[in-house]
Order: structure tokens, then C-alpha cells, then sequence
């Protein structure tokens, strides 16, 4: 039998200190070799105004397989529709029998901010006091939920190209310290020792010059496109980087591959991946000064990650419709 999740029956099962420990899980497995991590396949015709991306991995430690299909369509926005649409299906490792069906939007949402929260432990200063967020839609809630915790955290800063929007994540943040809206993305960097770019833009709205020394830098709202990206090459040629696996961003970052292109820093200057820095297999931070920057493009072994805790929450609570397919 075959699990069916919808969106709103994951949402009630996300357990966020389960989803950074699944996440930080699997960026070791596929460190050590025993989770296997293609790089995605995106689909397009001519007659296609958008892109339909494949994500897909399997695990030795959740024991399956799986694939998300997302749809990226930006002309969705006009439409009054999400650009972003996603399933994930899941099946057995073993016999291939199909596990479950996963509306992807919140597997999404919650394994990228995962994601960030990972990275931010293992490269972020110790010390680290303000949070600073570039965006604040869901995702960027979805961050603060789930950053709050990992460093001693007392002030978030938040900018946002709608104004309204920063003061509405201000006004329903959980968080127990100060809260400050800015009026330009410079005076976020100005104040934060932790940086999260959460925005869909295709040309960059952070420059390098205002990154200071001892930052940690999440990039992660550009599209999974080589040409579209957030920050400029000058960001990325005064940081170390680390990315969440590198067929992923050499293919599909345009953050990283743009800078590559303009000469600002090349493929091998990436230090390795986050996971490679959990297994030892890559070093972290070297002192307090240097820059750290995260480039999360987001993969599918995240997504299987995510799905196989909510799958198990799911089962364990009674919840979702078990259709046989094989009827």
C-alpha cells in the first residue's frame, strides 16, 4: 500500500529539531558513500516557458529511494499560482514497492531552512548574536524557526522589497529578542554576524563589498539556475565556500557559476561540501575573520530525508490515505 500526504497533513507532522538532525544525517551519508547523490536532470522544450527538474537519491540510512519532480514556473506568478510545485514518491529499497506519494511544497520549505541550519552550525562563529534575513515570505519564516537555536541569537534583522511583508514576519516571528526592519539589503549585512538571502531574484541584490570579515552567509533563494542568482561574483571571491553537493552546484548554481564565468573564483576554490565538513572529510571555519559562505542550491537526497521522518510521523499518528496502486 502506498502512503498519499497532503500538504496540509505534513505540515501538522513537521518536527523541526528531527528535520536539521535528518538533514545533517544525510549530508554525511553521501560524504561517506552510503547515500548515492546524482545531479538533478532538468527537462525543457521550446515550447516550455518554465523548467522540470528531477531530484532523486537513495539511502542506505532510511532504506529507500526516491524522486522529487519539481516544477519551476515563474509565469505561474501571474497567474496568481505558486512558480514552484512539487511531488515526491518514495519507494522501497529492497523490493521497489512504492512507500508513499508527498505533496512537496512543505518537504521544500522545511529541508532548505534544515539545510541553512546545518551549515550555520558548522561554520557560523560561536558568538554569533544577529540573525539577518534578505526576504521574508515563508521560507524566511521557515529560517527563523528553525535558525533560532543554533547560536545564541538576540536580534533578527530583516529586509524585505515589500516593506509590508518585513514588518508582517516581524509582527508573527517567534523569536524572543529584538526585531529591527531595515530599508536596504546593505543595512542587514551591516548588522548581522549570520546572513540568510531568501529572495527568487535572477540578478544579484548583494554585493561583496558589504560582506565583513567573521560572516557566515547562507545563499539560498535564487532558482536552480546557472544564470540566475542572488549575490555577485565580488561575494563569493572574499568568502570560503561550501556547498550541498558539488555535481548539483556545478551544474545548477547560478551563484557560483555566473562568479566562474566573470573570473571572480573557480570550481576548485569551493572547499567541499557540508557534509564532507561533518565527516571530517573537509575543515570547517579557520579562525574568526574569515567569511563562510553557504551555497544551498537544495537536493534530493534532502528531500528523501525529509520525507522518510514525515512518512514514519505519518504512520506512527494515523495519518494520510494508503492507496493500493497495484488495484
Amino acid at each position: 500500500m502506498t502512503l498519499v500526504l497532503t500538504a496540509s497533513q505534513l505540515e501538522a507532522l513537521v518536527d523541526r529539531p528531527a528535520t536539521i538532525d535528518a538533514v545533517s544525517r544525510i549530508f554525511a551519508e553521501i560524504a561517506e558513500g552510503r547515500a548515492a547523490q546524482p545531479g538533478p536532470t532538468s527537462m525543457a522544450t521550446a515550447a516550455d516557458t518554465g523548467r522540470y527538474i528531477l531530484m532523486s537519491a537513495v539511502s542506505d540510512g532510511t532504506g529507500t529511494a526516491g524522486v522529487k519532480l519539481l516544477a519551476d514556473v515563474p509565469g505561474n506568478a501571474a497567474r496568481g499560482l505558486p512558480t514552484q510545485r512539487s511531488m515526491i514518491l518514495v519507494v522501497d529499497r529492497e523490493d521497489g514497492e512504492p512507500v508513499a506519494l508527498l505533496h512537496g511544497g512543505v518537504p521544500t520549505r522545511v529541508r532548505t531552512a534544515a539545510a541553512s541550519a546545518v551549515a550555520t552550525d558548522v561554520l557560523a562563529r560561536p558568538d554569533s548574536r544577529v540573525l539577518g534575513l534578505v526576504g521574508a515570505g515563508a521560507l524566511a519564516r521557515e529560517h527563523v524557526r528553525q535558525l533560532r537555536g543554533i547560536r545564541p541569537f538576540d536580534r533578527l534583522v530583516v529586509w524585505s522589497r515589500t516593506r509590508a511583508s518585513a514588518d508582517a514576519l516581524a509582527a508573527a516571528a517567534e523569536w524572543d529578542g529584538r526585531i529591527d526592519v531595515v530599508g536596504d539589503v546593505h543595512a542587514v549585512f551591516a548588522e548581522a554576524d549570520v546572513v540568510c538571502t531568501l529572495t527568487p531574484s535572477s540578478s544579484p541584490i548583494v554585493e561583496g563589498g558589504w560582506l565583513r570579515p567573521g560572516q557566515h552567509v547562507n545563499v539560498v533563494g535564487a532558482r536552480p539556475r546557472p544564470d540566475e542568482r542572488e549575490v555577485d561574483g565580488e561575494a563569493l571571491r572574499r568568502s570560503s565556500i561550501w556547498v550541498d553537493d558539488r555535481a548539483t552546484a556545478e551544474t545548477k548554481s547560478g551563484d557560483l557559476l555566473l562568479a566562474v564565468a566573470e573570473g571572480a573564483v573557480r570550481l576548485d576554490d569551493v572547499v567541499g561540501s557540508i557534509g564532507e565538513v561533518i565527516a571530517g572529510r573537509a575543515r570547517g571555519r579557520r579562525d574568526a575573520a574569515e567569511i563562510t559562505l553557504f551555497d544551498s542550491v537544495g537536493i534530493g537526497a534532502q528531500d528523501l530525508a525529509i520525507a522518510d521522518l514525515l512518512i514514519r510521523a505519518a504512520r506512527a499518528q494515523g495519518v494520510g490515505w494508503a492507496v493500493d496502486l497495484g488495484a
